[in-house]
């Protein structure tokens, strides 16, 4: 079954075959059930047999909250090559993930980030404002940083957070020296950061052609909140670079695959990309059935990457779908999260 999915993982997306899709998740779906105990119990509690489903999108999507209540694996009995932790601010309030087969992430990491990251060449100097996997080696991030650098990361490519701090003189010293394109990697909120040096030091330079950047994840939890595109517009100001080289990643630590929202240098509207790999779906929130097109509803993606967690989740993030994907609209809150919701009894029976 792995290798059957890492080679749909490397087909382009124009390649990628539903039936083909359906084929591979509903035979995960069966590993699933069989093998991860909380997901059986889940399953059984909404009366779904394995036996019985013909479809991917009739397979249970686990809402994320499952991860922080339960071992959510089809190995609880061996060590992981990785685990993750959510975001959060106790150990209590974070999910977990554990990793298992890294062939498979590899493979989902590479190829999408290839597309969107680099359709015009195969290496780029790489500048991280994330922490190291060694120094952070339970976060996601941390690890698909990791994962691009060592196949596409272009020599002096290099981590900018130590010990929690970014450094600011190191990476402006290494901007102002760069005499080809450089990529700078990092959270939004990080990107606030350095963009907030630059004001108070008002510094401003020009980064050479074709340098970009890439930003992931919001502000929850954080003391201050901008708007995305201000992002974009300070790096045009401050370095140079043009929007269309400007590219957000979406992802979940309880994911391994991820989404792009636009290729760069191509311009237009800006639209969230499955890879082969992920069909997504827009359900409502009261009824987890299917939204119409270009109503909000939850996304719950189906990732044939999950091999050894579930492949369908429920998260708690809204969007709405339009042509060529979806674009996402923040985080369920309140009773529009009642979808999101699950019991301990659904997970460890009553």
């Amino acid at each position: 079954m792995q290798h059957d999915i890492v080679h749909y993982i490397a087909r382009s997306p124009e390649a990628a075959s539903e039936t083909e899709f359906n084929e591979l998740a509903l035979g995960l779906f069966q590993y699933q059930y069989t093998h991860n105990a909380p997901y059986q119990q889940f399953c059984r509690s909404k009366e779904i047999d394995p036996e019985k489903v013909t479809r991917w999108d009739e397979i249970p999507p686990l809402p994320v909250l499952a991860f922080k209540w339960a071992e959510i694996t089809c190995r609880a009995n061996e060590t992981p090559a990785r685990l993750f932790y959510s975001s959060g601010t106790t150990r209590q309030e974070k999910s977990q993930h554990k990793l298992f087969d890294l062939v498979t992430a590899r493979a989902a990491i590479l190829a999408h980030f290839k597309r969107h990251l680099l359709p015009d060449c195969d290496q780029m100097r790489m500048m991280f404002l994330t922490p190291s996997p060694e120094e952070d080696p339970h976060a996601s991030l941390s690890y698909m940083m990791s994962v691009v650098r060592e196949l596409f990361g272009a020599a002096g490519s290099d981590y900018y957070i130590e010990a929690g701090t970014l450094q600011f003189a190191k990476l402006v010293k290494n901007l102002v020296e760069a005499q080809d394109p450089v990529m700078l990697l990092g959270t939004s909120f990080s990107f606030v950061h350095l963009i907030d040096y630059f004001e108070k030091e008002r510094l401003k330079f020009t980064l050479p052609k074709g340098s970009r950047l890439m930003d992931t994840g919001g502000f929850k939890g954080k003391s201050r909140e901008v708007p995305q595109g201000w992002i974009y517009e300070m790096a045009q100001k401050l370095w140079g670079i043009p929007s269309e080289y400007c590219i957000n990643e979406y992802g979940m630590s309880e994911m391994t695959s991820q989404f792009y929202d636009r290729v760069a240098g191509v311009t237009g509207p800006r639209v969230y990309v499955a890879p082969p790999q992920v069909l997504t779906r827009i359900l409502s929130p009261e009824t987890l059935r299917p939204v119409p097109d270009g109503e909000v509803g939850l996304l719950a993606h189906t990732d044939l990457a999950n091999i050894d967690t579930v492949a369908s989740i429920l998260t708690e993030d809204l969007g709405k779908k339009v042509d060529g994907g979806f674009i996402l609209l923040g985080r369920a809150q309140g009773a529009e999260a009642k979808g999101c919701s699950i019991t301990m009894d659904e997970l460890f029976g009553s």
